[in-house]
């Protein structure tokens, strides 16, 4: 029977951006697993995988609905965002192995009310940016099931510590006129970490109905205990009352998860894949507090791929394509409804599609 080609672990953990893709600051992609890494757990063996990871964000949201008017008069926030991710994955025996994952990370952010404002024409659109280290991952993993007993599907557990080595306090410069530039704290969304110490739970699955067909799911969730960073949003500036009243003066460490199930299909080397995505950052955590300045929110994506299987190495492209987005109310948000009676509800930014590229090597 023809392995099933895609590689585990090929979406591991980026740093916390992953992001919703945008300015809902969903920083990871989760695992992904298949019959073929659940064949090597009788053996000792190492894997490298080398993931890109792009996204341009430019459309904004109220809840479900679409903010047209902010492209059309050129107010909208753009978010370019790459990511090289690179996990090396020991593979032991009796069903075990450990993950390392090292995210290096690119951020561009264009807009115009950070700087010059709204209402000051094109020339008051400037860029902040961030480039660095993000946070990193060391996970560990266990098929759950006698492979050589199930040989058409098993289960994988994983769990994992993210540590706060991702920059959180990056600084550039915020343009306020022909004259005047202030360094300040760059928008979360582009912040190179959350500042937390966190905690990454997963559950990877797989069945092959034959040789051909074949069926997936992952599920992910980041625990992050600690409710903010002490990070202003003010970009240099002083924050608002309205602010410090709510709790937004600072940012916040959110959790975030993660949901994938579809079905693949493999001819010789080639493996094609279809399925749905679903990232999200809550508006409240499981453990701690939800204070601080979030953008809350998720979407859903379909997620087609295309894998290549080599001797040794993996080549793949997956695409998921955004079918719905919805940036929720934060806690702010609702605090701010109760205490005035009126309705509020920020917005965020998110992608059309995001590109993950990359390759695996076994050896």
């Amino acid at each position: 029977m023809k392995k099933t080609i895609v590689i585990s672990f090929l979406y591991l953990l980026l740093t916390y951006h992953a992001q919703s893709q945008g300015c809902v600051a969903i920083r990871s992609t989760g695992g992904f697993c298949t019959r073929d890494q659940a064949m090597e757990h009788g053996s000792n063996n190492w894997m490298l995988s080398v993931n890109n990871r792009y996204f341009k964000s430019f459309r904004h949201f109220v809840g479900k609905e679409e903010q047209k008017h902010r492209t059309e008069q050129n107010t909208e926030v753009i978010n370019y965002s790459y990511t090289l991710d690179l996990v090396l994955t020991r593979i032991f025996k009796n069903g075990w192995s450990l993950a390392l994952d090292v995210p290096v990370i690119s951020n561009d952010r264009s807009s115009l009310y950070e700087h010059g404002g709204n209402n000051g024409g094109k020339g008051a659109r400037h860029f902040t940016s961030s480039f660095g280290l993000g946070d990193i991952r060391i996970v560990g993993y266990k098929w759950l099931l006698d492979q050589t007993k199930m040989p058409k599907g098993n289960i994988q557990v994983g769990l994992g510590l993210k540590l706060p080595t991702g920059d959180y306090r990056y600084q550039d410069y915020f343009v306020k006129n022909d004259s005047t530039k202030v360094l300040g704290y760059v928008d979360q969304s582009i912040q190179l970490g959350d500042g937390g110490t966190g905690f990454t739970t997963e559950l990877n699955a797989y069945y092959n109905f034959n040789s051909v067909i074949g069926a997936y799911t992952n599920l992910y969730y980041l625990i992050n205990p600690r409710e903010h960073n002490g990070v202003s949003t003010a970009r240099g500036g002083t924050p608002s009352a309205t602010a410090v009243q709510y709790g937004t003066a600072v940012m916040s460490v959110p959790d975030q998860w993660m949901i994938r199930a579809g079905v693949n299909a493999t001819w010789q080397n080639f493996t094609l894949s279809a399925g749905v995505r679903k990232e999200c950052q809550p508006a409240k955590d499981l453990i701690g507090g939800s204070m601080g300045f979030r953008r809350p929110g998720y979407i859903v994506s379909i997620e087609p791929g295309l894998n290549y299987q080599f001797k040794k190495a993996t080549i793949y492209a997956y695409v998921p394509f955004a079918v719905k987005r919805n940036r929720i109310q934060s806690v702010a948000d609702m605090l701010r409804t109760e205490a005035t009676g009126v309705h509020a509800q920020g917005d965020a930014a998110f992608a059309d599609y995001l590109v993950n590229i990359g390759c695996a090597f076994k050896f």
